[in-house]
């Protein structure tokens, strides 16, 4: 990762816990791709995507988030709950957009593993 992302993705690590979340881990990888942030508030866990756009002059960094990358963020957390065991607890795929001079945009739920099989 570049220096540039990794300082967004410390922005939003940093937003997310002054939102109450706990960091459990950041930059998890495995063979189906990366998780950039993985964080639980209460008994949710959320697998968090982390996009930047230096302005929103060609569209929010929210609209960069295709198909095909989903699928990467959900085959991965569906590692991610294998290797470390997780059960009976919510998942949820959020999503944190930095535009450098705004506040963060967090979504939660942003998208849904539905069909995937959790």
């Amino acid at each position: 990762m570049n220096k540039k992302g990794e300082q967004y993705e410390d922005q939003a690590a940093f937003f997310l816990k002054e939102a109450g979340f706990e960091i459990l881990d950041r930059n998890w990888s495995c063979p189906m791709g990366e998780l950039d942030i993985i964080a639980r508030k209460g008994e949710t866990v959320a697998f968090v995507e982390v996009r930047a756009r230096s302005s929103s002059a060609y569209g929010l960094p929210s609209e960069t988030v295709n198909r095909a990358k989903r699928v990467k963020i959900i085959r991965s957390a569906m590692s991610y709950i294998k290797a470390r065991g997780l059960r009976a607890e919510t998942f949820r795929f959020d999503f944190v957009g930095i535009v450098p001079g705004r506040a963060p945009e967090h979504i939660e739920d942003a998208f849904s593993a539905e069909g995937f099989g959790f």
